[in-house]
């Protein structure tokens, strides 16, 4: 059965009339008088509940024959479910597949989705169609223009890198798909600046996600272990600034956040503009903006939990990875120190012209720069020798890993992590929670867990808290926060 048949239109409706963000992502409203679908939390005059029609997704809703909003602008919206969803249909796997094509602006085809699947692409279809209601190729062709709706919006990006990015072969090909699904040219939908951002100042994307969010907690984790030149946190200003490296292209990136509008705005460096969909894809994980805080809060009921606590993640998994086994037996700052070290030695300053704030900013180092190092090297940085081959050996290994792209098995990813020598339980269980990332893995071992669990009135199984457990961790650690943190495996 369509997924968009089980939506209750009286429920729905009655969103739609509050503007209720929480909704925001999990389906639009096409409008019959007007033949435009809009996000739950629109803000035109609400339609009359006759003329709506309810969809659980985008691609539905187009293949309905409605257009995207040009005041809501569908393409901004949270993802109806996160990329980090442990328990997952083939459907579900499918379409995050189309999802991670789309970011990175391939142009792989249907068989070879199915392929990567274990299953025929027929099947694929089949299976598809049952779920969402549309075909593969016709949900992945709504989010390859929704994609391109909001390059086209934000950026002054040629259509040719446009079409690119959204992952079309030629720039007519884009032109082609967009006039015949939307009935209107791609320049017609050209402005200047950005809705909102002040004139005369860089392009900036915006980053919208499902109210509460707990943005003290999230900046305060992400400072702690910021890395002074790679990564700021400015807990005053609600901003991050990190510099990164995206393909065979590095910079700088900075989001904004503005709580009181639940979205955040992204800016990057005019280096980085040629793979901004990938980097955009990158950033909504690294901060875990698609989770949907409800039925985490549900589940975790009985940790009394934080409202709307995020999952970090990272922008480099080889990166969180090896702070991941610098962390091992030390402090959060002593493993920040040594990271510092580490990024001043093997790292690489970045030029100039691709800062967007003024001061000292480096890469991280390459699992090729670390693997050329060695163990003696690396040592140099006040690390014990055994952890220093440790991360020798796992830039070496890196390219090989199934961590290193994040698809695949997570639970085979981390058993191949534990057969590195150096790297314990509960370092390679740390590394796939944060860095694939994964919501639902609690930590083996972990001290200040034991002691949190041991406080409770009741000692529950974590199991009762799954697929969530990882969210857990978060809540437990963050009751712990005047404790004393050690990342040990």
């Amino acid at each position: 059965m369509p997924a968009q048949a089980q939506l209750n239109h009286e429920a729905c409706y009655a969103a739609l009339l509050a503007r209720d963000a929480r909704f925001d992502g999990h389906w639009f409203t096409g409008v019959t008088s007007t033949g435009v679908y809009c996000r739950p939390i629109c803000r035109v005059r609400t339609p009359k509940a006759e003329n709506c029609r309810f969809f659980d997704h985008a691609a539905a809703a187009e293949a309905a024959g409605f257009r995207p909003c040009l005041k809501c602008r569908p393409e901004l919206a949270p993802r109806a479910f996160s990329v980090m969803e442990s328990t997952r249909s083939l459907a579900d796997a499918g379409r995050e597949a189309l999802d991670a094509l789309v970011a990175s602006g391939q142009a792989a085809s249907l068989e070879q989705v199915a392929e990567r699947l274990g299953i025929t692409s027929r099947h694929l279809r089949r299976i598809f169609v049952e779920r969402f209601g549309v075909s593969p190729l016709a949900y992945l062709q709504t989010q390859r223009l929704l994609s391109a709706k909001q390059l086209l919006t934000d950026t002054c990006l040629p259509l040719q890198s446009v079409a690119h990015q959204a992952g079309y072969g030629s720039t007519r090909a884009f032109q082609d798909a967009w006039q015949q699904q939307y009935r209107l040219s791609p320049g017609a939908l050209r402005r200047e600046g950005t809705d909102g951002a002040p004139s005369g100042q860089a392009p900036k994307l915006w980053l919208h996600y499902r109210p509460p969010l707990a943005l003290a907690p999230l900046l305060a984790f992400l400072q702690a272990r910021a890395v002074p030149g790679v990564e700021h946190v400015d807990l005053a200003q609600l901003r991050i600034v990190r510099s990164l490296r995206q393909g065979d292209r590095s910079g700088q990136l900075c989001v904004q956040f503005e709580p009181q509008r639940n979205r955040a705005w992204l800016t990057l460096s005019p280096s980085l503009w040629s793979e901004v969909a990938s980097v955009l894809q990158g950033v909504r994980r690294w901060l875990d903006l698609d989770a949907d805080p409800l039925p985490i809060a549900e589940r975790l009921a009985t940790l009394a939990p934080i409202p709307g606590l995020r999952l970090p993640g990272g922008l480099d998994r080889f990166e969180l990875a090896v702070r991941a086994v610098l962390g091992q037996q030390v402090s959060v700052a002593a493993a920040r120190t040594l990271a510092t070290r580490l990024v001043q030695r093997f790292g690489e300053p970045l030029p100039a012209a691709q800062h967007l704030v003024e001061g000292e900013a480096w890469l991280f180092p390459t699992p090729e720069q670390l693997a050329r190092a060695g163990p003696e090297a690396i040592a140099g940085c006040g690390l014990p020798s055994r952890r220093a081959a440790a991360l020798a050996g796992l830039a070496q290994h890196w390219p090989q890993l199934l961590m290193a792209t994040g698809s695949g098995d997570p639970e085979a990813a981390e058993r191949e992590l534990t057969q590195l020598a150096g790297i314990g339980p509960w370092t390679a269980a740390y590394i796939r929670m944060r860095a694939w990332p994964w919501p639902d893995r609690f930590l083996p071992g972990d001290l200040v867990l034991k002691q949190q669990l041991a406080h409770l009135p009741a000692l529950p199984s974590p199991e009762a808290w799954a697929p969530y457990r990882s969210y857990a961790v978060l809540q437990l650690w963050a009751k712990a926060s005047g404790l004393a943190t050690k990342e040990d495996s």
